[in-house]
């Protein structure tokens, strides 16, 4: 008699599918070939046709995951994972504490991987210098608003539509696409070489920036 087949531990909530995998692979293999290309021949150069090759994708495969080039550039796949982690906070932490805990955490894990320090450094640069990127910027920020809004709603025991939660949410959200511009721009003056910036700077330059928020919601 054969022993009894020890049944798969089942996979948990957490852990993506086949499918899932194959799709973030893919996804990542597009942006590292987009981010490859613009580095080496610029922004307006750079073709859908070119990224697809790049990445042994199809070009509609292209399109498929990102709408416009500058989705490629600017897509957040963390703004879920940054939902789930302001959630996961202390019920009766300040949100404006809850926020800087979650973004600095975010950003301390971008900033440790030297490849993503590098795509960082570029989308600031092209949000500075591309209109088309910055005007996809400016929508990203509103959409990551509008999902964290609910949280902090629940934080502070208002509406997620009342006006207040919705002005400080996207406020703050701004705040820091402000400050990486400012950290690329303006490095020097914070203790860092080459206008890049170190990344305690600008860890320390988010600090400065949630501080203006200390006496609102």
């Amino acid at each position: 008699m054969k022993a009894a087949r020890t049944p798969d531990a089942p996979r948990t909530s957490n852990s993506p599918g086949l499918r899932e995998r194959k799709k973030l692979k893919t996804r990542a293999a597009i942006r590292r070939a987009t981010f490859a290309l613009i580095t080496e021949q610029g922004y307006e150069a750079t073709t859908v046709e070119q990224i697809a090759e790049a990445a042994e994708v199809s070009p509609s495969t292209v399109i498929r995951y990102f709408p416009a080039k500058e989705d490629i550039v600017l897509g957040d796949r963390h703004d879920p994972v940054a939902e789930a982690a302001l959630r996961a906070r202390p019920a009766d932490e300040p949100v404006l504490d809850s926020l800087r805990h979650v973004v600095k955490a975010r950003l301390r894990a971008a900033l440790d991987d030297p490849a993503e320090r590098e795509e960082l450094l570029l989308r600031a640069r092209l949000i500075r210098e591309v209109p088309a990127v910055r005007a996809r910027m400016l929508a990203s920020l509103t959409d990551t608003a509008r999902l964290l809004a609910p949280t902090v709603a629940d934080r502070t025991g208002r509406d997620p539509d009342d006006l207040k939660v919705r002005v400080f949410t996207t406020a703050v959200i701004g705040s820091l696409l402000e400050t990486t511009l400012y950290w690329t721009e303006h490095g020097t003056g914070h203790g860092t070489e080459h206008g890049h910036g170190r990344p305690d700077a600008l860890l320390a330059l988010v600090d400065e920036a949630l501080d203006v928020f200390a006496g609102g919601l």
